[in-house]
């Protein structure tokens, strides 16, 4: 799968997300590696979700990961929480806004 791939299937799976109830601004960089290597991020600002497939330096939580995984914790197969204490889910940055993962994915 490519990076282009990866980012749409991505930005498909949160349209949907509901995040009218993070009054915070909130900001996620992506790092995919392996396969599809790349990274993008999702920004909930002004009570809405943006998704781009760009770097993000300002970004609240940093998480690293193998598409594989990403897609497991975005299709809701996998707990962000599994997967982090499994080591396949690297997280850099606030814990606390980083357990905000789940509200994106159903």
């Amino acid at each position: 799968m490519t990076y282009e791939e990866i980012f749409e299937e991505v930005k498909e799976k949160f349209k949907d997300a509901d995040v009218s109830g993070i009054d915070e601004h909130l900001a996620f960089q992506f790092n995919i590696t392996g396969e599809g290597e790349g990274a993008f991020y999702a920004e909930v600002k002004d009570g809405k979700l943006y998704v781009e497939p760009y770097e993000y330096y300002d970004r609240d939580v940093l998480f690293t990961c193998s598409y594989k995984t990403l897609s497991k914790i975005i299709s809701g197969k996998s707990d962000p929480v599994a997967a982090f204490t499994l080591g396949k889910l690297k997280v850099d940055g606030s814990i606390e806004k980083a357990l905000k993962l789940k509200d994106f994915v159903k």
